[in-house]
């Protein structure tokens, strides 16, 4: 009796990935539509029409799903090769981005560089760019990763970064990439004990940076009680509009266009708080499938990552842990300042808020941990010469 090939007829990808990060981009327009659609009767938007915000988006999703296809087809070996230039290229990007008359300042922060009708941001760049040098570092250096001589070159290089960010200011996308390089070098070997030297530098850094700017002392004052006189109708209106929000959501929300906060009452309700109009118009069911969707594509990105380092893909393995920490940490903290667990933060909610270079990066990245699963798939069928070479995923 023959035994039947069934590594074979794997598939080239994990439909269950592929699902939920489609779910997500279905849903992210959904509620970018319902959460702008109010904004045009609004002065800061008076031009814009009802569907404007949806229609853009709709235009991002697109050239995030076309980049995402292109990116697939990339070998992971040429983004390990590359990885230097493209730390060097994030970093130039975050210099061009201070200097005026290039990056375009809002509310007092130059996060953005206008190319014609859309803007990029930098800090979006230097998610990606820290990801594939950290993964690269680590395998060059993995026999090193145990004391600090590993740990502290990486620690220069993350350093520069954070600190071009902490200049625009950004304090939010900051938090992001440490996370990401120190959950790396975790994964990647880091004793306990050098770790948790990490973990209280990182905490370090974050308490001075809001000790020393006002409004971030302002804010965190504003976080811890935001519903006072004195913060309510200044530094925690955003926040208390968004609780109000959640209350009104209660298990299964209002119903699907049926958000009061989102009629000009709860600032920036497309992009950063999107997960309050969520929450308002579809309840806890509507943030707990948004919960269990991040959740899935975390674990399938941790799951991918483990099978290529035991392959010895280790620079593919912890590219793919990369991305997952990324969303990971990103989702969270979204999430906990639209809920009021953590201090308001501007960072939006990957592939689900209004936003033109974050939305591509995002499906960058996940064009990045699909390869990896791809190439994975082809060692497992003993397909090596594969998953070196340009292939469909």
């Amino acid at each position: 009796m023959s035994v039947k090939p069934t590594r074979t007829n794997m598939r080239n990808y994990d439909l269950v990935l592929l699902s939920a990060v489609g779910t997500l981009l279905v849903f992210g327009l959904v509620m970018v539509f319902s959460a702008s659609i109010a904004l045009g009767d609004g002065p800061k938007y008076v031009n814009a029409g009802r569907y404007f915000f949806f229609s853009r988006h709709l235009v991002f999703i697109i050239a995030g799903i076309v980049a995402c296809i292109f990116a697939s087809f990339v070998p992971m070996k040429v983004w390990e090769k590359y990885a230097l230039p493209l730390y060097i290229a994030s970093m130039v990007f975050l210099i061009l981005v201070l200097i005026p008359f290039i990056g375009r300042e809002v509310n007092g922060a130059s996060r953005w560089i206008p190319l014609g009708p859309i803007n990029f941001q930098p800090s979006e760049l230097a998610k990606i760019g820290m990801i594939v040098f950290t993964a690269w570092y680590i395998g060059r250096k993995r026999q090193y990763m145990r004391d600090m001589r590993g740990v502290l070159p990486i620690l220069g290089f993350v350093g520069i970064i954070a600190l071009l960010l902490g200049l625009e200011p950004d304090l939010g996308a900051t938090v992001v990439v440490v996370a990401i390089v120190f959950g790396l070098l975790f994964l990647g070997g880091v004793s306990f004990k050098v770790f948790a030297g990490l973990v209280a530098l990182a905490v370090g850094g974050i308490a001075g940076a809001i000790l020393i700017a006002p409004w971030r002392m302002q804010r965190f004052f504003a976080y811890l009680d935001p519903f006072s006189a004195e913060h309510a109708q200044s530094t925690g209106y955003q926040l208390t509009h968004s609780l109000i929000a959640v209350g009104r959501g209660e298990i299964f929300g209002v119903g699907l266009g049926f958000s009061i906060e989102k009629l000009h009452y709860l600032p920036e309700a497309h992009t950063d708080f999107i997960m309050a109009v969520v929450a308002e118009e579809l309840g806890f069911v509507g943030i707990l499938a948004v919960i269990v969707l991040f959740a899935i594509i975390v674990k399938k990105g941790l799951d991918i990552g483990r099978q290529a380092i035991a392959m010895d893909r280790e620079f593919n393995g912890f590219v793919a842990q990369g991305v997952s920490i990324w969303f990971g940490v990103q989702a969270f903290i979204n999430l906990g300042v639209c809920f009021g667990l953590l201090p308001t933060k501007g960072l939006t909610l990957p592939l689900v808020s209004y936003g033109g270079s974050a939305l591509v990066m995002n499906m960058v990245a996940v064009a990045m941990l699909l390869r990896v699963d791809y190439e994975n798939r082809c060692l497992m069928r003993g397909q090596h010469q594969a998953a070196s070479r340009r292939g469909q995923v």
